[in-house]
């Protein structure tokens, strides 16, 4: 059965899904059967990347949900990113085109500029999807930083949407202070931000100049360190699912701890993107529509903020790819 959908309005007017899919570290294996048991369950947004190297698998489950007649094309949102080696204008539309074909489709709904990190460009042919590593067979393995503008790389951004690529563009991983300066210079301005956001880390004032601004904002790690405990990133003391105020909060409600932060997101004003494998939980993420948190229960969640970032490119970049690459201050 599919369960009711909720939608958050774009700058441009259209209704953007408060609920998607995220599709990062979900086995190739698991989604063709995965995709279509999520549009079947009322899944409209899937949120994919170049950098996930699991797009063709999510482009075989979407043709299958197709063709069963679930849904329609425009009845989908399907947003991508472009990664840190294909920043030079002269890369940007090859990464785009690269990705429709993985996903299977003639134009993505949303496209994002991954982080604001430049890195060496390496050629399809020789790596896909690139990964960190300049050279991962070196002996000393590292990113290897470049010096191109992010206004030429939304410039290139730019020219996706007037060649009819992608209907919308916005970025991932910016500050306040990287949103001021591209709405100074931007034709087209971002239409969503995408950055990390649980109540460990629920970054109010960037949320509310992308409000004043008419940028929607997604919100990944919904759940904080559960992604990145395995990753070592975080640890399990860590987990915002286990904080004693979510607890009381689930108790209280009658919900799941998990349905609570998702609840806190959109309640918040934000589109949420949750990652699972098990139909349990498919269903469980977007059963959240049908019961509202207190503004007590609210304020109880925001007072859990530690400033806590668990994909934090400074950290992982020198502990996993040997290089120093702070974006965030």
């Amino acid at each position: 059965m599919s369960l009711p959908q909720h939608f958050l309005e774009t700058g441009d007017g259209s209704r953007f899904p408060s609920i998607g899919l995220g599709t990062w570290k979900i086995p190739e294996a698991v989604l063709p059967d995965l995709v279509p048991e999520a549009v079947a369950m009322g899944y409209r947004h899937f949120d994919c990347a170049c950098d996930y190297g699991n797009e063709p698998a999510v482009g075989e489950g979407l043709r299958r949900a197709l063709a069963s007649g679930l849904c329609s094309r425009d009845d989908l949102w399907i947003t991508s990113k472009l990664w840190n080696t294909y920043h030079h204008p002269d890369h940007v539309r090859p990464a785009c085109e690269r990705t429709l074909s993985d996903l299977g489709l003639d134009v993505l709904d949303l496209y994002l500029i991954h982080f604001p990190v430049t890195l060496a460009f390496v050629p399809f042919e020789e790596r896909y999807p690139p990964g960190w590593f300049f050279d991962p067979a070196s002996e000393n393995p590292s990113m290897k930083p470049v010096r191109i503008p992010l206004a030429d790389t939304w410039g290139a951004m730019e020219g996706l949407v007037g060649a009819g690529l992608v209907k919308r563009i916005g970025v991932c991983n910016y500050s306040t202070a990287l949103l001021r300066d591209l709405l100074a210079y931007a034709s087209i301005a971002p239409q969503v931000l995408q950055v990390e956001m649980h109540p460990y880390l629920p970054q109010p004032r960037l949320l509310r100049f992308c409000h004043e601004e008419g940028i929607a904002v997604t919100a990944f790690s919904p759940f904080g360190a559960s992604s990145y405990v395995p990753l070592q990133m975080a640890l399990e003391s860590e987990s915002v699912l286990d904080d004693p105020a979510v607890l009381e909060i689930a108790a209280e409600q009658g919900r799941s701890p998990g349905q609570v932060l998702l609840r806190w997101a959109v309640q918040r004003g934000t589109v949420v993107i949750p990652k699972t494998q098990t139909p349990a939980h498919l269903r469980e993420n977007i059963g959240i529509f049908d019961f509202a948190l207190t503004p007590e229960e609210m304020s109880r969640l925001d007072a859990l903020d530690r400033r806590r970032r668990f994909n934090d490119p400074a950290e992982f970049g020198e502990k996993a790819f040997n290089t120093f690459y702070p974006i965030f201050d």
